[in-house]
């Protein structure tokens, strides 16, 4: 039955974004290619200053990113410091310090890893004002970068890549906007409360009393998922019945979470002219996507062990309205996309099963990955995929007319490293140095041994994906986690942009190579396989032996 269950979820979820995939994948790619503005948006850029018919190098471009990022990190912060003056604060005081850092790197780096309680640490207007626009910016500057990488493959003999400036605000005026509303709307009939209630003392039937918090939930519940955030208005996420209330919204959500990464391949398809491309990068991230549900599915229901072999699955942490299936479709999704919402908690699932969303980050989340970061994540496999196929056979590498010579490979490589070098640097420096090792220890972790390690290297591995979901047993809110994360955060996430921004500007300025016999069909089964092995094969051969420390070795006990 638990299979039936899977398959029926998994069939309903891939017929809807089938049905979605052409003409949303069409509509993204008019956005990011008209050559008509807006009135509102022309009304924005003469605000800014900004001449959307002018295009970017590939390195003022970065600048956009950056600046805008670097403005949006000390508004969050600031909000933070100052939410005690703040209108709707609840009486709440500021975060500390570094907590503040922590959030405002998080929410900038479309990450949302939260070190806190929201109901009890955050007003509305820093919910609002802060968290909710923030997400919107960061997916709104993910999908421009990854836009800015396809014009890169289809531009010849270039120096521009596109103007950032039109490319953020187009994506959020055009895409997210128009989603979240009506996504918030779906969400309030199907029970997610939007309200600025405050704080509520009710009776229960025992004669007890009980605060319950209110606020304006579906209006941020939307835009955490569909631009793959994460960070939920209360503690227990979408597990909590105010943010998730029923099962056809937990299916809704996952949808949310899915529409733009699996359609963006269309959009890459149809602006670099060959559609076939398209359907060959959406084939990567469905095998992927599905292979990891699979797998989660079958070791969280295998019952291994007494208690859950009683429960009928390993149903601790789980809620009973959405079951095994619906908690590791959810948990699969928001892992496989960098959103890090949870509605089950990932710390109780199974040794091997609480390994999969570990797995599914490492593997640079590109099934489907986030919102922009799942399609240039699997465009830099895909280069490093042909490369390797280049040499099999003897031939300058091609990936879409454009030659992958030295100083291609070399940008593919660097961005490449650049997550694990995070996630191994911060576990190792959390267990190396001794008063850090000590407070790690007895401050952070609640389970010794074995899981305590996967609960570090978790924390450190959705930071350097800017994921955002943790197994809750560990206490990140110390100095210590607070700037380590944060610090990864803001690394995982630019550091990357920058390498793929350098690429898009070296494809550009390249002339179309002609096809040859000897060129490798990149949109054929072969190639399919190649791209999905060597995901599979870098992950692996990076992370085997710090999983071995951690969930392999608690497994195998």
């Amino acid at each position: 039955m638990t299979w039936l269950h899977a398959l029926l979820a998994l069939a309903t979820v891939a017929v809807i974004l089938g049905v979605a995939y052409r003409p949303f994948g069409d509509y993204m790619a008019w956005v990011y290619t008209s050559h008509r503005d807006w009135k509102l948006e022309r009304g924005i850029y003469a605000v800014i200053g900004v001449d959307p018919k002018s295009e970017q190098t590939w390195q003022a471009y970065l600048r956009g990113v950056l600046a805008f990022s670097a403005v949006g990190l000390l508004i969050v912060y600031a909000l933070q410091r100052l939410q005690q003056w703040l209108p709707y604060s609840l009486g709440l005081g500021a975060p500390s310090e570094h907590l503040s850092f922590n959030t405002a790197a998080s929410f900038v780096g479309n990450t949302n890893w939260q070190s806190y309680s929201p109901e009890l640490t955050l007003g509305y207007t820093v919910q609002l004002a802060g968290l909710a626009v923030q997400n919107f910016a960061s997916a709104a500057v993910g999908m421009s970068v990854a836009i800015a990488l396809v014009r890169g493959l289809a531009y010849r003999r270039s120096g521009t890549i596109g103007n950032f400036w039109v490319d953020l605000i187009r994506g959020t005026l055009r895409i997210l906007l128009p989603i979240a509303a009506l996504g918030a709307i779906v969400l309030m009939i199907g029970g997610v409360i939007q309200n600025f209630n405050g704080f509520t003392t009710v009776t229960t039937i025992t004669g007890a009393t009980q605060t319950i918090p209110g606020g304006p939930t579906a209006s941020q519940e939307v835009i955490k998922l569909l631009g793959t955030n994460g960070g939920g208005f209360f503690n227990a996420n979408s597990s909590h019945p105010f943010e998730n209330p029923a099962a056809w919204t937990n299916v809704f959500q996952v949808l949310l979470m899915l529409v733009i990464p699996f359609a963006l391949p269309r959009t890459f398809g149809r602006i670099v002219g060959e559609n076939r491309q398209g359907y060959a990068i959406l084939a990567v991230m469905a095998v992927l996507y599905a292979a990891s549900f699979g797998i989660l599915t079958a070791l969280e229901s295998a019952a291994m062990g007494t208690a859950p072999q009683l429960a009928g699955g390993a149903l601790e942490g789980k809620e009973q309205r959405f079951g095994i299936v619906g908690s590791t479709l959810f948990a699969t999704t928001s892992t496989g996309t960098s959103t890090g919402a949870v509605n089950s908690m990932h710390d109780s699932y199974t040794a091997l099963g609480g390994m999969m969303p570990m797995l599914n980050m490492m593997l640079g989340e590109v099934s489907p990955g986030g919102v922009g970061s799942g399609l240039y994540a699997i465009l830099i496999l895909a280069v490093i995929a042909v490369f390797i196929s280049g040499l099999l056979i003897g031939r300058t590498p091609e990936y879409l007319g454009k030659q992958i010579g030295p100083h291609e490979i070399k940008l593919a490589a660097l961005y490449i490293l650049v997550m694990p070098t995070l996630v191994l640097a911060g576990t190792a420096l959390s267990f190396a140095l001794p008063g850090i090792r000590d407070d790690v220890a007895n401050t952070s972790i609640w389970n010794p041994g074995a899981h305590g390690m996967s609960e570090v290297l978790y924390a450190f591995t959705s930071a350097a994906n800017n994921n955002g979901s943790a197994f809750a047993g560990l206490t990140a809110n110390t100095p210590w986690l607070n700037t380590a994360l944060g610090v990864t955060i803001l690394l995982g996430r630019f550091v990357p942009i920058v390498f793929v921004l350098a690429l898009a500007g070296s494809f550009a300025a390249q002339d179309k190579v002609p096809t040859t016999s000897g060129t490798l069909p990149t949109h054929r089964p072969v190639f399919i396989g190649l791209l999905t092995t060597v995901t599979v094969l870098v992950t692996a051969l990076t992370f085997f032996p710090v999983l071995a420390l951690g969930p392999l070795a608690e497994g195998l006990m």
